[in-house]
């Protein structure tokens, strides 16, 4: 495997696998930067972001508790393509900055330790330049589809839906410095994992991971 940066990029499409893959590194000791979770973390009440978007879409995406109704949310947004540019320009640079915070954290901590940026639009968002080495979760579209509908039990149409909303699997292989085939077992995608691990402690030099 060639060599691997400290700071890596794991992405991938919906039912890919990728959160597994996540796991899997965290368990081996990797800090993980979820941006899924700073999503929902700029958006608590109280916060820059919850109170922008309040600002932008008004009471209506919100619980009497403050908290975010991300259906209502996402219902606003489906139907209105400027309002998700209008979100997108909101949160984009309050996850960025959160997510910069976390690595220089864990960087501080143990300045050797692998960090994980696990981001589902990594390349859609142009947030490639945050990591040394992207690493794709990939299985082929027939069996993403497969999966997504034996995941969220709904139809093919839905699934091809869902599906089509995100850049397509295999036009991500093109911004990828490594695979991760996860068509297979678990065992097999492990045995993958362990590879990417080795090769990323080997990288710090220290062995102690």
């Amino acid at each position: 495997m060639e060599e691997i940066g400290l700071t890596l990029g794991l992405t991938g499409g919906i039912a890919t696998g990728k959160s597994t893959v996540s796991n899997m590194l965290r368990v081996r000791g990797a800090a993980i930067v979820d941006a899924d979770r700073v999503a929902r973390e700029v958006v608590e009440p109280g916060t820059e972001g919850s109170r922008e978007v309040r600002k932008r879409f008004g009471d209506g995406v919100f619980h009497v508790d403050g908290k975010l109704d991300r259906k209502a949310l996402r219902e606003v947004i489906f139907r209105d393509p400027d309002a998700r540019e209008d979100l997108n320009r909101i949160l984009h640079p309050l996850i960025v900055r959160r997510m910069e915070e976390e690595v220089r954290r864990a960087r501080k901590t143990d300045a050797e330790r692998p960090v994980v940026l696990d981001v589902p639009l990594l390349i859609e968002e142009n947030l490639l330049w945050m990591v040394d080495t992207v690493v794709l979760v990939y299985i082929p579209e027939p069996l993403q589809l497969k999966r997504l509908m034996e995941r969220e039990g709904i139809t093919t149409e839905e699934a091809r839906r869902m599906i089509r909303a995100q850049m397509p699997i295999d036009e991500k292989k093109k911004f990828a410095d490594v695979l991760i085939d996860n068509s297979g077992t678990l065992t097999e995608t492990e045995r993958q994992v362990d590879a990417l691990w080795q090769t990323m402690v080997s990288k710090n030099g220290s062995g102690r991971l």
